[in-house]
């Protein structure tokens, strides 16, 4: 079973039907170039300030062998470049959240947003799901329970696989055995352009491949979605201010953090109390 790829410019049906199915797909051109482009300047050069390998997730040497001994991760990319709150307001990207995630929650927020920069003889990383950050939530019914977080890699330089490429197990959201270890073989490379993105939801087995150049960078960010009910990997509600946010769309300041979780997509109390921090009033922001 192969990857699928779609142009950004198909109908959002079909989009939306080849990830119901797949839960992993590739959608060429999802971010305008411009856009990739600022965030790929401000990204290489912000990554000047970091030393390969010093990444560890807060999980000491397992973490560290996690993200990789060459390997440039940070986080907080809005305060690395505007041009992040853009992405988080792409209506593609937010068509696709929505349909994977809004059957499970309320409202969703903002699990990662990092540069994840692969370096040159890298080995591949374990593969792995994003679903297993919340392993009690995970064993619900597998594999029909609910799916909590939806991720895009997105690319900002070309992605190959001698590059190190995010390499995708097609169909293992489907495994009936939760704790089968993915074969090598079984995976396939995400081969993108900048600007492409591969989206995957939490249950897809997937992992970064190995980069098996002597001198080039293979260079993507990450942008995931959890659901409101869960805590996220990031702490953007105290990465950014009020100030940091003012003037940005109330989807961006809710996906941050900034406005108040909403049990039912209809409505109802926020979870946020008023009388310890100010917030809106609770409206429809989906």
């Amino acid at each position: 079973m192969a990857l699928r790829r779609v142009s950004a410019t198909n109908e959002l049906s079909e989009i939306l039907t080849t990830l119901e199915e797949d839960r992993g797909l590739i959608v060429e051109g999802m971010f305008p170039e411009d856009v990739i482009a600022t965030m790929r300047e401000a990204i290489l050069d912000h990554a000047q300030s970091f030393a390969a390998g010093a990444a560890d997730q807060g999980l000491g040497e397992v973490g560290k062998y996690f993200v990789g001994a060459n390997t440039i991760r940070f986080s907080t990319l809005g305060r690395v470049s505007p041009a992040y709150f853009e992405l988080l307001d792409n209506p593609t990207y937010a068509a696709l959240a929505d349909a994977v995630l809004l059957p499970n929650c309320g409202s969703y927020w903002v699990n990662t947003g990092q540069a994840m920069l692969i370096g040159p003889n890298s080995q591949a990383q374990m593969l792995h799901r994003d679903c297993e950050n919340w392993p009690s939530i995970s064993a619900i019914d597998w594999p029909n329970g609910p799916e909590v977080t939806l991720s895009a890699m997105i690319a900002l330089d070309e992605m190959t696989e001698e590059l190190g490429a995010t390499r995708v197990v097609p169909g293992s959201h489907r495994w009936s055995d939760r704790s089968r270890v993915a074969k090598p073989d079984e995976s396939f490379p995400a081969e993108m352009q900048p600007g492409d993105a591969l989206i995957y939801a939490g249950k897809l087995i997937h992992g970064g491949g190995a980069n098996r150049t002597a001198d080039q960078w293979r260079n993507a960010m990450h942008l995931s979605f959890v659901a409101g009910w869960l805590t996220p990997e990031e702490s953007s509600p105290i990465d950014y201010s009020d100030e940091d946010l003012a003037g940005q769309s109330d989807r961006v300041q809710m996906l941050l953090g900034h406005r108040s979780y909403q049990p039912t997509k209809a409505g109802g109390g926020g979870l946020w109390l008023r009388h310890v921090k100010k917030i809106e009033e609770v409206s429809d922001v989906f």
